[in-house]
């Protein structure tokens, strides 16, 4: 969809600026057949790109210098353009009946060519700043930051997990400081790998910690807070033989879910980023905390399991009324367990 909007633009751009092209007239066709062939070549080389981004991203980026990644891509990209515009013109010469070069080696004197290759490149560069910020805030909250949505603090309603690896002290002890970060990598990996299947927002990372956020209606539709837990559990398990190799045991999760209401703000100015304030953050956590104690792999606050639906899956059992650390009224909690 970018690609073939950047390329729809680049025509728009040369339709309206540019009176003529090789002694052709081109406002004489009409736009929205040269729209076409921009969502044409947007399709192409957006499939190229998407192809070429997981295998380099996969398979090749951890073994070669940024550099080298770099001019690899560009010859990609290069020799893809050159097929794609070749099929492209051929169809234009067709379609639009004109005399379009594009014998062997068309590309090299062709003006037009080296400026698609340009504006290229200026649009990856705008592709990959999205992708990389998108990255690093979570989805969506770069576009909220461009709008200012949270410069002045907003009250929302919010379910947060507090989701933590079991017996992490001892395993950090067991297999050293380079392989349990290692482990970490390797499982934050997985539950990345669900986390926009079941609707959720990663809010951060702390050590071997992630804490996860779905606004109240995404949290709670069709179960996906609870869902995610054990859909990751089941990632993890499919895997033991691989964890297993690699580390000698299979990491296990508890995980702490808690909904209400709390105020969100955009925080910083030289490092900014998007901060949840209230005493929803406060009681996840907490009730993450007793997991150990209750030898529970996912309590839920009473609050939070009353306003969902359909959990006859699952294993349901209170586990009563119980203090929590800076919390004056006693909270009650529920185990939740598949069945």
């Amino acid at each position: 969809m970018f690609w073939s909007g950047a390329f729809c633009l680049f025509i728009t751009i040369r339709y309206f600026a540019i009176g003529a092209e090789e002694g052709i007239a081109i406002t004489d066709f009409s736009f929205a057949k040269l729209l076409k062939f921009g969502l044409y070549l947007g399709g192409l080389i957006g499939f190229l790109y998407a192809i070429v981004e997981f295998v380099f991203d996969k398979f090749v980026a951890k073994n070669l210098s940024l550099s080298i990644i770099i001019f690899l891509k560009f010859l990609v990209y290069l020799v893809g353009m050159i097929l794609f515009l070749s099929i492209i013109y051929a169809r234009a010469e067709v379609e639009l009946d004109l005399n379009l070069s594009n014998d062997l080696g068309w590309w090299q004197q062709n003006q037009v060519f080296w400026l698609l290759v340009g504006y290229f490149i200026i649009c990856s560069q705008v592709f990959t700043f999205i992708k990389i910020a998108n990255e690093k805030f979570g989805q969506g909250v770069f576009f909220n930051f461009l709008i200012g949505k949270y410069r002045k603090p907003r009250e929302e309603r919010r379910v947060f997990m507090f989701l933590d690896l079991k017996d992490s002290t001892t395993l950090a002890e067991q297999l050293g400081h380079y392989k349990y970060s290692k482990l970490i990598q390797s499982c934050f990996y997985d539950l990345n790998r669900i986390i926009g299947r079941y609707d959720a927002e990663i809010y951060q990372y702390v050590g071997d910690e992630a804490v996860l956020s779905w606004t109240y209606k995404r949290g709670i539709h069709h179960n996906n807070c609870v869902k995610l837990f054990y859909k990751f559990q089941e990632i993890i398990n499919k895997k033991e033989k691989w964890y297993l190799k690699q580390f000698g045991m299979i990491p296990t999760f508890k995980a702490g879910l808690h909904g209400g209401k709390l105020i969100v703000t955009e925080v910083g100015t030289v490092k900014k980023e998007i901060a949840y304030h209230g005493d929803v953050i406060n009681t996840t956590a907490r009730i993450q905390g007793e997991c150990n104690k209750y030898e529970q792999s996912l309590l839920i606050s009473e609050s939070l399991y009353k306003t969902m639906y359909n959990l006859q899956k699952y294993d349901i059992k209170s586990i009563g009324e119980i203090p929590l650390k800076g919390k004056e009224e006693l909270v009650k909690i529920y185990a939740v367990n598949l069945v």
